[in-house]
């Protein structure tokens, strides 16, 4: 393969359609092969805008915006990294000869739950949950009843645990029902899911091309309120329930086609495997490939949506923790204390113009002999973080005495030679 050089007339170019965290490191992986990236958010300073070659900020759900943005950049790879994105843009771009990442028909049916859903369960006859589609309170409430208690109330589009939330008894519904509308992405139907009592839940990263599918590791994972908190690499999983997972992510990736990585979400009982969800680039639970492996989920991706071999060499047992705000600043501060930043430990601060509570803002990452002994010290680790109001009020603090102290340098000069 040919590697132009960046900014020039036959410079090879990707499209982020999402800037985040998860972005941010494909931009890292594109920059080091010398591939001009061109970052795209609906809002400035996005983490892939600090690192990119090019950064935009529009209404990513506007067709013409997005149409208008890929017509004139006009990139080699389009990769889709949220879910808020115009589906119908991505079509009419394919349609004009742009190359979307997997494709636009694997976009639109991951990045809504009912599409994926009815693809998994009735198209492909993967074992899943139970489910309902809703969209009004008197339809959720019998739905519930019909899956039965507790179940699961998600948006049929949102991300990162976004609008989701359990219902263990009939009393909780009217909750779930405001929890699912205040979501961001589309709330106007909500899926209704049984409340599958399984042992664990892995990510398995699933990198194909046209030419090979391979497999990284299964990744264990905690969720708090939907969004991930801890991931490990290694998950133990016994050799059947292994390569039953395998065979349905390489059924669903094959189903869905294209380039590029998938996260495959499933619940395990035992041996037995349940589909849950794909999304069809770099997993937040993934970013623990950062320390484990030869070639990071990123790195994959990369290779995989330009064609290339998808080799790679799993080092070392890890984990990684993911910070999340504790405060609300247009200025946010991240206070890491020292030990955080051990030998056999990284740290990764994605940049974020803003924080909320509850946003991710950073992540540890930590290996050790084996996947327990790297999840506890990430536990601990993490816990050298903080964000708090008195943090920010410190650091304010200190810019402003040093802001006076540049003024009262700025005074003597002005004294001492005039002007």
């Amino acid at each position: 393969m040919y590697f132009p050089a960046p900014l020039k007339s036959n410079s090879l170019k990707i499209m982020l359609l999402g800037s985040g965290e998860l972005g941010k490191e494909v931009a890292i992986e594109a920059q080091r092969l010398g591939i001009e990236v061109i970052a795209v958010d609906r809002y400035p300073q996005a983490p892939a805008h600090q690192v990119a070659h090019e950064a935009h900020v529009i209404d990513m759900q506007n067709k013409e915006e997005v149409l208008d943005l890929i017509r004139r950049v006009r990139p080699d790879y389009i990769l889709p990294e949220i879910e808020a994105i115009s589906i119908a843009a991505l079509f009419e771009a394919e349609k004009e000869g742009f190359h979307v990442i997997p494709n636009a028909e694997a976009v639109n049916k991951t990045m809504n739950r009912k599409n994926i859903r009815k693809f998994a369960a009735e198209e492909l006859g993967l074992k899943t949950s139970a489910y309902r589609f809703v969209s009004t309170l008197e339809e959720l409430h019998e739905a519930a009843e019909a899956v039965g208690y507790p179940c699961v109330i998600k948006p049929v589009m949102s991300s990162s645990g976004h609008g989701q939330s359990v219902a263990r008894t009939a009393a909780d519904i009217e909750q779930s029902w405001e929890i699912a509308k205040e979501a961001r992405g589309d709330a106007s139907e909500l899926i209704v899911e049984e409340f599958v009592k399984f042992d664990y839940e892995i990510t398995l990263l699933t990198a194909r091309t046209e030419k090979e599918t391979v497999f990284c590791e299964p990744i264990g994972h905690e969720q708090k309120g939907g969004d991930y908190v801890f991931s490990w690499q290694p998950a133990f999983m016994s050799p059947v329930a292994l390569e039953r997972a395998k065979e349905i992510a390489k059924k669903v990736t094959d189903g869905l086609g294209g380039r590029g990585i998938f996260g495959v979400e499933l619940f395990i009982k035992g041996d037995d495997v349940y589909f849950s969800e794909v999304s069809p680039r770099p997993h937040d639970t993934g970013m623990v490939t950062l320390i484990t492996q030869s070639q990071s989920e990123f790195a994959l991706h990369l290779r995989a949506v330009l064609g290339l071999p998808l080799d790679f060499t799993f080092f070392t047992p890890g984990a990684s923790a993911a910070y999340k705000a504790k405060s609300e600043s247009v200025t946010p501060v991240l206070n890491i204390d020292d030990k955080a930043f051990a030998a056999d430990s990284f740290v990764r601060v994605f940049g974020k113009p803003e924080s909320h509570e509850g946003r991710r803002m950073a992540v540890l990452l930590t290996m050790a002999a084996s996947e327990s002994e790297a999840l506890a010290k990430a536990k601990e680790r993490i816990g050298y973080f903080d964000d708090t109001a008195e943090v920010v009020k410190v650091v304010e603090e200190v810019r402003e005495e040093r802001e006076d102290e540049t003024c009262v340098i700025k005074k003597v000069f002005k004294f001492i030679f005039g002007g």
